[in-house]
Parts: C-alpha cells; structure tokens; sequence
C-alpha cells in the first residue's frame, strides 16, 4: 500500500513580536528538520540545563487562558497554539523553532503571519511516512457547562459553539472539515478575542501585558473597541476552532477525527487529548494513504489563497 510522506520547511523563518501575556519581546526561527523529528521547541535564551521542549500534549501545564509546554528541567514555552495551528494547517510534520524567550509572539494575534511565513518559504517532501492518529470510538471530557469530544471520522473535522453575554459576541457555531488548505482560507486570520473587563483582570495579575488593539478583538457588551472590528461576522468562534487545531496538533501527529467544542478552551482539549490517548482502544496510530492524507489539513494548500490582511 503506497504511504504519503511527511513535510518539513524548505528553510528557515523568523517572526519577531511580543508575548501577549508577558510583554517580552521575542525572536523565533522556524528551522527544518529531520524526518521523523516532530516539533520541538528550543529556548535559545537558556544557558545552563535543558532548552529542548517537545510539542506534545504531555508536556502542557493547562492554563485557562494559552497553551504552556514545560518540559523536565522546568523549562517553558506559551502561547504555542497559534504557531502549533499554522504547521498543522500548512501540513508540516518536522520542524525546529528556536526561540530567545518565554513566550510565542502574538503577531495580529491570529496565525496568518505564520502561515504566509511557512508557505513563501514553501515546504518540501521527506523519506518517512505521514503519522496520523485515527479515532475508532468517542470519548468527552465535560466541566462547568462546557465539554469537549473527539469523535471517529474519516478527516480532521471541527465543530465549536460558543455563547457569551456581550452582544458583539453572542452565540456563534461552525462546523468545518480541515482538509484541502481549509484552515488558512477559513481560520487562519482569525484573531484572539476577549472582554474589556476580562483585560483588566488579567492585567491586575500580571497577564496581558503585551495585549493591545492591535492583537487582539476587545469588546464590552455590544460594541467592538477593536478599531475595523471583526474581520469575519463570525471571527469568535473561528479562532476557537483555530486554537483547537494547534492545541489538537500536540497529540504528535494529525488526528483522523471530529472534534466538538462547547463553550470549551485550551485546558480542555488538554484534558480530552489525554483521555483519548489513556482509553483504551480509543486511538491507534496510522500510516496515511495517499487517501487519508488528501483529508488532512494543509494538503493542497497554496500561497495565494492566504487572505490578505491589514
């Protein structure tokens, strides 16, 4: 049976920025790697001990508010779920990201720079098969109203609610399959969202420090403070589905599944990554066809259908 081989950049990339939540200014470089090598993470910055940070699910601290990796020795990363997202959906399996600080920058806040950035360098074929992880029976993890699922399918597939009190936001649903470069075209420029009151709690504990109008949709009740507003009427829900693909992309490889979200976050898909890989017979690894891999996000995927934003 004929397999699909993986992808890794064709050379390296750097994005500049700050942390949203520290501040801290930071410089990443997107290198290649080896077949097989997976997505680690390196902290430049660190002298003495281990900077190596594996991009899989067991390594996050779950947090309400980003995606934070702490690898043995203590040493972290956060806010990886927008990058994590780009490489799934420009479909890069191998890749080395070197970063001088603690925190991913936030860019515009969603993760079209980092999409434009990987795909102008262009990606490149190697000698190992695509790993894919396929859902064979439904597991979900529910807490204070919201709830999280994988369900079997034949794609990579996302299905997210939300429901908030501002009006700006509302309720909003979508359900989109991943395949054939949808993830750029449909997600890839949706940016972080919050509330203005959420914003000064956050900065009165020390959070949000790098968040400004310009990375982020701040709203209060039912006006946008964020000057242009939404990009999309519905931009809400499509960053939740754009953090729950990089925050899915953590399970080492693409998954073969239906994810369902309502009212559910990073720590949540956490938890529920955990559980479909702690349940018995709920996951096995696959070798993907040249079929299943025409299913995954980032197949197909071309420069110009990247949307173009201020």
């Amino acid at each position: 049976m004929r397999q699909t081989l993986q992808h890794t950049l064709k050379s390296p990339v750097t994005f500049k920025g700050v942390g949203l939540h520290s501040g801290k200014p930071a410089t990443m470089v997107l290198h290649p790697a080896a077949a097989g090598h997976g997505i680690w993470f390196k902290r430049t910055d660190i002298e003495l001990g281990n900077g190596l940070i594996p991009a899989v699910y067991d390594m996050v601290e779950r947090t309400p508010l980003c995606t934070r990796l702490v690898n043995e020795a203590g040493v972290s990363v956060s806010t990886v779920e927008h990058i994590m997202a780009a490489l799934a959906g420009c479909g890069v399996h191998n890749a080395l990201i070197e970063i001088d600080g603690p925190e991913v920058p936030i860019m515009d806040g969603s993760s079209v720079e980092f999409v434009r950035g990987i795909m102008s360098r262009g990606v490149r074929q190697q000698s190992a098969s695509v790993l894919a992880y396929q859902v064979l029976k439904p597991v979900t993890v529910e807490r204070e109203g919201a709830r999280a699922s994988l369900l079997p399918a034949d794609s990579m597939e996302i299905e997210f609610h939300i429901d908030f009190e501002d009006a700006a936001i509302g309720r909003q649903s979508m359900v989109l399959d991943m395949r054939n470069g949808t993830f750029a075209r449909e997600l890839s420029d949706c940016r972080t969202f919050c509330r203005r009151a959420d914003v000064e709690a956050m900065r009165e504990n020390g959070l949000a420090l790098g968040g400004t109008l310009d990375n982020a949709v701040v709203v209060q009740d039912d006006e946008i403070l964020t000057p242009g507003g939404f990009r999309r009427e519905d931009e809400a829900v499509r960053h939740k589905m754009l953090d729950a693909l990089g925050d899915l992309y953590l399970a080492g490889g693409p998954i073969l599944g239906r994810y369902v979200g309502e009212k559910s976050g990073h720590s949540m898909t956490n938890t529920l990554l955990r559980k479909l890989f702690e349940t018995p017979g709920a996951v096995r690894p696959v070798l993907c066809t040249p079929e299943q891999a025409a299913r995954l996000p980032g197949q197909g995927l071309a420069l110009g259908e990247i949307p173009a934003v201020a």
